[in-house]
């Protein structure tokens, strides 16, 4: 691995539009070849593959061979580190919110 791709991470990944789209489209089918995801963007085959190979190298996508075409399918077992992120910024709001209410509470009586 290139010292490029160490510093890559799920946060990285995911921060392109595209990425997010590529995920998405893979979350909705179990596995799609190159040709037919390229279809959904108005970009070039070479751009898509390099999205995907970012997204691979985090192991946000997986790839196989069947006969002369890539299949790519989506391993989102790396996003629980982005839910989990979340989810503690989710507490800190739902704490912060919930004070929010008890001081307003307490200025009407």
């Amino acid at each position: 691995m290139s010292e490029n791709n160490q510093l890559r991470d799920v946060f990285a990944a995911i921060a392109d539009p595209t990425r997010r789209r590529l995920i998405r489209l893979l979350a909705e089918v179990e596995e799609l070849p190159l040709h037919e995801l390229t279809s959904q963007f108005s970009i070039g085959r070479t751009a898509v593959s390099k999205h995907l190979t970012i997204l691979k190298e985090v192991g946000l996508v997986l790839d196989r061979k069947v006969g002369r075409e890539t299949r790519f399918r989506l391993n989102a077992h790396p996003l629980k580190e982005i839910q989990d992120w979340v989810a503690f910024y989710s507490k800190f709001w739902n704490m912060n919110m919930l004070r929010l209410n008890q001081l307003l509470e307490e200025e009407e009586k």
